[in-house]
């Protein structure tokens, strides 16, 4: 069937209005925020209700044509790059958050709704949404579920996976699927919303999430951890969790990160530092003194050239605000950045840190390397021009190198950013042969044309 018809079926479902088939829409859809050649579909389409999704999928299935699903498109490891001539359809129209429950603790959204509104919105009503990835600005939470996000807080509060009560979602036949519900508790069946998390779109098209919530902490307090050693920072990471201490955040900045976040956001880092910690307690206000002070104590025995708390909640915006904006400050640097999530269990961060400062020395390339050190998720950033071949070569033996050391110190090919098609290649490294089969079955006996999102997660899908 020709585009033009395709168009004239997708209308009678999402209107014309709907149905985006211009050049320039074609081709700003084409792409994600991972360093991957693009590849531009034939149509994008826009429903304006959940109830949409289920004709749209069941067209796309009956055709044989490829859908993929994307929200903003911030995700770092190609999951929305679409199959040549493939769907897009996009969810950001679907934005409303249709329930707010105090009583219960949870909330009911549709997959558009940008991750820190709904944090703002459930924030005014004195509770508390703790996954926070750094898109959060911009990323959606169906995003969010599909890539199982994570963030800043993740090392006390867990991620998107730990909040998620309930999926519903289409399968290929355009029928909605139930999973999951508003109760604390739910052994209804097999855990399908399990299944869909961090399933990248392949195996069903999402509807409505439902959402626990949390009652906010009582108290806090920030500290920025100075080093002249990368060593002695990523030990005392190991030390302050090996002492039973679970601050709500651990991040480490190293000296290339510091330099490039302090000239973009004239936050007041010490820009001579080879490393620094920032790090925040929080919970009862007895105890958050009590941790604060062990940190502190930590922080000096192992070496740390100083530890500053922050005073006012300015003070604190502003150590946050600098954390959160490392890899834009890093991207001003070349014209390619290459970011990467390799995480390692938390007392090997000291020989992670070492292995990838030893591949950069070996292939001559800068990395930057920042990330949730409290729970092992590291993001070795590479500082690079792909359109210099010879270097973007050595960029991306590092990066197989990268990968090799992550998963030789029992580690996992990706913490939050998933796998999608830029790491599909090594998923049998970290898994086996038989893992990958049996993935590959169940995916094709829940989606048999091979429709969803073609070619992510596992290359042969």
């Amino acid at each position: 069937m020709s585009n033009a018809k395709l168009a004239k079926e997708f209308e009678k479902i999402v209107g014309a209005e709907g149905v985006l088939h211009t050049e320039a829409d074609l081709h700003s859809y084409s792409y994600d925020s991972a360093v991957l050649n693009p590849a531009v579909p034939s149509l994008v389409i826009k429903p304006t209700t959940t109830a949409q999704l289920g004709p749209v999928t069941k067209l796309c299935n009956e055709h044989g044509l490829p859908l993929t699903v994307r929200g903003a498109g911030t995700n770092l490891s190609g999951g929305t790059i679409p199959h040549p001539g493939g769907i897009v359809v996009l969810t950001n129209g679907l934005n409303k958050i249709l329930e707010i429950n105090e009583e219960d603790l949870y909330a009911v959204v549709e997959p558009g709704v940008v991750t820190a509104q709904f944090a703002a919105e459930v924030a005014k009503r004195g509770l508390f949404y703790p996954p926070d990835p750094g898109s959060q600005a911009v990323s959606t939470l169906g995003g969010n579920v599909a890539e199982n996000a994570g963030g800043l807080r993740g090392l006390k509060y867990g991620v998107t996976k730990d909040y998620v009560m309930g999926i519903d979602f289409f399968d290929v036949n355009g029928d909605l699927i139930k999973a999951g519900s508003r109760t604390v508790k739910c052994v209804t069946g097999y855990n399908l919303g399990g299944l869909m998390v961090a399933s990248e779109g392949t195996l069903g098209v999402f509807s409505n999430i439902i959402f626990k919530l949390v009652p906010p902490p009582k108290a806090s307090k920030a500290m920025m951890a100075v080093f002249d050693n990368i060593d002695k920072a990523s030990e005392t990471v190991a030390a302050i969790i090996a002492n039973h201490i679970v601050p709500c955040t651990l991040e480490l900045l190293d000296h290339v990160t510091i330099k490039y976040v302090e000239a973009f956001t004239k936050a007041g880092l010490p820009t001579e530092a080879e490393a620094i910690l920032l790090i925040e307690v929080d919970g009862h206000p007895a105890e958050v003194a009590d941790d604060a002070q062990k940190i502190v104590d930590i922080c000096n025995k192992i070496g740390a050239t100083s530890v500053r708390a922050a005073e006012t909640a300015a003070e604190r915006e502003s150590l946050w605000f600098a954390r959160r904006n490392a890899l834009p400050a890093l991207a001003r640097a070349r014209p390619t950045t290459v970011l990467e999530d390799a995480t390692v269990p938390r007392s090997q961060i000291p020989a992670m840190i070492r292995g990838v400062n030893k591949i950069a020395e070996k292939y001559n390339i800068s990395i930057g390397t920042f990330g949730h050190a409290g729970d092992g998720n590291l993001h070795p950033t590479i500082l690079c021009d792909k359109r210099d071949e010879a270097e973007f070569h050595r960029v991306e033996e590092a990066v197989n190198e990268i990968f090799d050391v992550a998963l030789s110190l029992k580690g996992t090919l990706s913490g939050e950013h998933g796998i999608g098609m830029a790491k599909s290649k090594w998923m049998i490294k970290e898994t086996n042969q038989a893992t990958l089969d049996y993935s590959l079955r169940m995916k094709k006996a829940i989606d048999p044309k091979g429709i969803l999102n073609p070619g992510k997660i596992i290359e042969a899908s």
